[in-house]
């Protein structure tokens, strides 16, 4: 089973309600979220964990003026990153590098795919410096609808998609470990990511920065307590306890 984003299809992380936007302004409104919730800690070294094509890798070693190592266990990369990101074939079970080698480890859409994503959790602790950074990001387990924007998916397959997901519920093996790739809640991300340290849900700052245009319909479903069931993906951010 794969880590990366790119060997399965991506639950969209625009949605149903608020619609399609590029890969690159998603991954930009994550980097200015790590930027405005980094405190004191300046990222000097970064690790990216299911990396796909290596291109968040890039862009966060672009805009904190610093090389990114990326892993994944499948080869997608994209040759043209290599300036910017060293890539290394690795399982995210059994990671080969030092222990507090990193002061950033990022990893979005890759830990639904991992078999045991508690063993892929220590490992990020262990090679994460004490006072690190982490942001983690899933699908949301409990999102109404996914797929909508996923390039190259017609509209029939995204409603068959959507169709089988709801089959799947409905039978009660919507989760990862049944091979649906189904993601965790907010909660269920969270609890697992506190075995590194601090947890912050940012999924709410999330879509209010990339849907900048729509803040209107953003606040009003965080208002109406719907952001739960209403975001295709949670972001949990948090710090390395000593």
């Amino acid at each position: 089973m794969t880590t990366s984003s790119e060997a399965s299809p991506m639950v969209s992380a625009g949605g149903f309600f608020l619609g399609e936007t590029g890969a690159g302004q998603k991954t930009r409104a994550v980097v200015r979220l790590i930027d405005r919730h980094r405190g004191d800690v300046t990222p000097g070294r970064i690790l990216v964990v299911g990396c796909g094509n290596g291109n968040d890798a890039a862009e966060l070693a672009t805009y904190f003026g610093c090389r990114s190592d990326a892993i994944d266990i499948d080869d997608y990369f994209d040759q043209r990153n290599t300036e910017l990101v060293n890539f290394r074939r690795m399982d995210a079970q059994d990671m080969r590098y030092e222990d507090a080698a990193f002061d950033l480890v990022y990893s979005f859409h890759a830990l639904e795919h991992i078999p045991d994503p508690k063993r892929a959790i220590a490992e990020i602790r262990r090679v994460l410096r004490p006072g690190g950074l982490y942001l983690i990001g899933t699908p949301n387990r409990l999102r109404i609808v996914g797929y909508i924007g996923v390039p190259g998916y017609s509209l029939r397959r995204k409603i068959r998609s959507n169709v089988r997901d709801w089959r799947i519920r409905l039978r009660g093996r919507f989760r990862n470990e049944f091979g649906a790739h189904a993601g965790f809640s907010a909660r269920e991300l969270s609890d697992l990511c506190s075995a590194i340290g601090s947890t912050r849900n940012i999924s709410d700052d999330y879509y209010r920065e990339v849907y900048r245009s729509k803040a209107g319909l953003i606040e009003t479903i965080i208002k109406l307590g719907l952001a739960g069931v209403a975001w295709p993906s949670v972001y949990i951010f948090g710090v390395k306890r000593p």
